[in-house]
């Protein structure tokens, strides 16, 4: 384990935080928060059918796990025709030195068994060079229809394991769905699996929907449509895609809602008599409370993980600039003060960090600071980066790209809190607006 560890902290004095770390005798633990890294090479042969019809899961569940530990930017496949050992049977010895000679330092091996439609899942991490088995030996068990979900799993087992963090494979990202030319786009809310796959559809793209918000319990999703001609707050079940409208009123518009962590109340932007301010609303009754009453616009708030504070987009200052505020409303404090405009903040869910979309120069970005307006960084620089979304361990940020031009289209891409490892998240149309979901149940 300390072996896996200590490579993974090679060429990354950086990434254990603000400093050295300190001499220490448990296991190291990498904080992921800047520097730039040697990923960890490691194999992932194929998983071991134990039953005739698991042959066909085996290969594609060691695939996803792969992809998934690559995708993070930490670790490094060794590829298949490199392998010396050929893992035959799960219980079977491992063959350390043929590991050690193509630089595996982890291992990973599994096997599958399917009866009727229910899949197990068993698996084992190894640290190659202490020649030892690491704390992940687990079994899954679900049904064939899950086997991408239990490939996920195990994917964030092993990386749990290796880097000290809690997983974000397992999750859910709620988006905009968007097609057609840029001067009529279609848009309707569509879910998929983090890495952009099992897409389902949530709405028609009879009306105009944006900015889905995902429940803390995952359940749920909160979002704007313009069905009715202008905008109203709906939420919906994801489950049995029912939903219903939150009414804030007539003569109002309500918009970018977001759930607060107990999952009854949401805080949104109502607009009325050209005045735009922050409310919270019970989901339940309907009951209302007012928490801004300014001249200036206020909008796109978000809870810290503990409910006690919101953060927010103002332009009380004169220009678009984060504040944040008691949840049940008060004097705000700004914590923006770099050049340019400030929009869209979300509160990391581990609670040490707020992301935002900042223009400035002609440039969009997205960055992260920390709550009270520290240690600003930029992660990105393009014609139009915005909205950016959280993973579940606080560690990896989704955000909407937007290319130029009249044939320009939005993409979703993910970055890292270090601002390595940008990449997009691949979709069958364009999309924006994603809003990722806690890890499953």
């Amino acid at each position: 384990m300390r072996n896996i560890l200590a490579a993974l902290l090679i060429g990354a004095s950086a990434l254990a935080g603000a400093g050295a770390a300190a001499a220490q005798t448990g296991p190291l633990r990498i904080e992921i928060d800047q520097g730039v890294i040697e990923p960890l090479p490691y194999a992932v042969p194929d998983f071991v059918p134990e039953t005739p019809a698991a042959a066909e899961y085996a290969a594609e569940i060691a695939r996803v796990i792969a992809s998934d530990l690559s995708g993070t930017g930490l670790f490094r496949e060794v590829p298949a025709s490199a392998h010396i050992s050929k893992v035959t049977a799960f219980d079977g010895p491992v063959k350390f030195a043929d590991w050690k000679a193509v630089n595996a330092q982890a291992l990973i091996t599994g096997a599958v068994s399917v009866t009727g439609n229910g899949l197990t899942v068993r698996f084992r991490g190894y640290d190659v060079f202490a020649e030892k088995e690491l704390e992940t030996a687990l079994q899954f068990t679900g049904t064939t229809d899950g086997w991408r979900r239990m490939a996920h799993k195990v994917a964030d087992a092993i990386y749990s394991e290796i880097t000290g963090e809690s997983g974000y494979f397992d999750s859910r990202v709620v988006y905009v769905s968007e097609s057609g030319p840029k001067n009529d786009r279609r848009k309707r809310l569509a879910v998929m699996d983090y890495d952009g796959a099992n897409v389902q559809y949530l709405t028609n793209s009879a009306s105009i929907v944006l900015a889905p918000r995902f429940s803390p319990a995952g359940d749920r999703v909160l979002y704007t449509s313009y069905e009715s001609g202008f905008p109203q707050i709906h939420v919906l079940d994801v489950g049995q895609v029912q939903r219903k409208v939150l009414s804030s009123g007539d003569g109002t518009m309500s918009f970018a809602p977001r759930f607060a962590p107990d999952g009854r109340t949401i805080v949104y932007s109502q607009t009325q008599g050209g005045n735009t301010d922050l409310f919270a609303m019970d989901i339940e009754t309907g009951a209302k409370t007012r928490l801004t009453s300014a001249p200036s616009i206020e909008t796109a708030p978000s809870f810290s993980p503990d409910g006690s504070q919101i953060v927010f987009e103002s332009d009380r200052s004169g220009s678009q600039q984060l504040y944040v505020m008691p949840a049940g409303g008060g004097e705000a404090r700004r914590i923006s003060f770099g050049e340019g405009r400030y929009g869209t903040p979300v509160w990391s869910p581990r609670g040490d960090m707020v992301a935002f979309t900042k223009q400035n120069k002609g440039r969009f970005h997205i960055g992260v600071m920390r709550t009270d307006g520290s240690e600003e960084r930029l992660l990105t620089a393009s014609f139009l980066d915005e909205g950016p979304t959280w993973a579940p361990n606080g560690r990896v940020i989704m955000f909407t790209r937007e290319s130029q031009g009249s044939s320009g289209r939005a993409l979703l891409y993910s970055v890292d809190i270090t601002g390595r490892n940008l990449k997009p998240v691949k979709t069958p149309d364009g999309a924006s607006d994603p809003s990722w979901s806690p890890l499953q149940k």
